[in-house]
């Protein structure tokens, strides 16, 4: 099993412009295509395990795929049935969103992923879909893949989300483009929103107000796209908490989407102390433009509203209120517990293992700033984990195993990471 040391960074600016391409971008970009006459051309595509898996699969569906290295072109004339398993990996997006995208496509479709994904819960698309006609089964009833997809035509919703989730929206965005009438779906807050962006910009009539979306079905085909992945927030939110909690230290990423459904964690760490400034450099899809974040001491925070627009950056954050000065608590956050770990349980068992005093809770947990010791913790197969307890290696010194995940989302990581700290690699 994979293991890295990490150690101990002195003072850093680090400046880049490869941080890892967006990765919910880069999954819909290749999807989206499938929906589209022509050809859709996507620059800078993430290449990691997760969405180059989510490539494969639209390939199995029958579109042309072609990548040369720096651009993938995508030609696609409508989904066909495929010959074989489609493995989505370790992404849960993938799954997802898949669901939705098949569930009104012509055909039987059988989704799988690696053991880890195998046990992750999926109801909370399964169940929605299913209650507008879509086929889906797979193992408990419908909650763990392998999932079977039988599409066909689905009848135009009404559905009011129990959760705030840019997956299940997304899922259920999909399904509704193909219905037999209008379809709405509202959510109790505003979720990320990159499908309604992306889709509306190919011709997709959506529109979002009040919490509730309306999908209007399409007459055809979408226009293809035309599109340059920006930078992850996410991926660049690791190095901004490193600057964050190295005195001393500055971190600039460029190139990043400033979605604001995309850059609530680094609004909680400005209100925790950190200097957070951003420039706009393009407007043509969303905003996109660099981040520069300076080190200031850090002071507790509550984090409880907009919790879907930083899901993904919890982990990270926890590290930084591992370092703040009082006791921060994050709430209604129970999604947590269903990403590719129970990110819940599995931060503050590694943050007790830092020396850490924290506590969980059913939708979050409370952490008390403190001393972050040098430790050896695992990532439970997370990537996120994995990368989080590395940043906090560059305050104190840190071991942690089964690193191999890594590569799912950020296959430069440990490149960029090694200029601001010394990384060993054993296997």
């Amino acid at each position: 099993m994979s293991r890295v040391r990490i150690a101990p960074a002195g003072t850093f600016a680090f400046r880049s412009d490869k941080v890892a391409a967006d990765k919910s971008i880069s999954h819909r970009s290749a999807m989206f295509a499938t929906l589209a006459e022509g050809t859709s051309v996507i620059r800078n595509f993430l290449r990691g395990e997760d969405t180059m898996n989510t490539l494969r699969i639209v390939e199995a569906l029958g579109a042309e795929v072609a990548d040369d290295g720096e651009v993938i072109t995508i030609a696609s004339r409508g989904i066909k049935e495929p010959d074989d398993i489609l493995d989505c990996g370790n992404s849960g997006t993938g799954m997802r969103l898949f669901c939705g995208l098949l569930a009104s496509a012509e055909g039987h479709f059988v989704l799988s992923g690696d053991e880890y994904l195998r046990r992750r819960p999926m109801k909370r698309v399964t169940a929605p879909l299913r209650s507008i006609g879509a086929q889906l089964d797979g193992r408990n009833n419908g909650d763990l893949a392998p999932l079977s997809v039988r599409g066909g035509s689905l009848k135009a919703f009404d559905y009011k989300s129990p959760v705030a989730s840019a997956q299940v929206k997304s899922a259920m965005i999909l399904a509704a483009l193909r219905a037999d009438g209008p379809c709405y779906f509202e959510e109790p807050e505003l979720s990320r929103d990159h499908t309604e962006r992306m889709l509306s910009g190919m011709g997709a009539s959506i529109k979002t107000e009040n919490l509730r979306t309306e999908v209007q079905p399409l007459g055809g085909l979408l226009q293809p796209l035309d599109i340059r992945v920006p930078a992850d927030p996410s991926s660049a939110f690791f190095f901004a908490v490193a600057a964050a909690i190295t005195p001393g230290s500055s971190a600039v990423i460029e190139g990043v989407t400033l979605n604001p459904t995309r850059i609530e964690a680094f609004k909680a760490l400005e209100r925790m102390g950190a200097d957070i400034r951003y420039e706009v450099t393009d407007e043509r899809y969303e905003p996109i433009g660099n981040i520069e974040v300076r080190y200031r001491p850090l002071k507790a925070v509550v984090v409880e509203e907009n919790i879907a627009w930083l899901i993904d950056e919890l982990p990270a954050l926890a590290v930084a209120m591992a370092t703040a000065e009082g006791t921060s608590e994050v709430k209604n956050a129970e999604e947590l517990r269903v990403k590719e770990s129970d990110r819940i349980s599995t931060v503050m068992t590694n943050l007790k293992k830092c020396g850490i005093v924290c506590e969980e809770f059913n939708d979050g947990y409370r952490i008390t700033g403190g001393a972050l010791q040098a430790a050896a913790v695992d990532s439970f197969g997370d990537h996120r984990i994995a990368m989080s307890f590395i940043v906090a290696g560059l305050r104190c010194g840190m071991e942690v195993t089964d690193t191999d995940c890594i590569r799912t989302s950020f296959p430069n990581f440990f490149e960029l990471i090694g200029t601001i700290g010394e990384v060993q690699h054993e296997d």
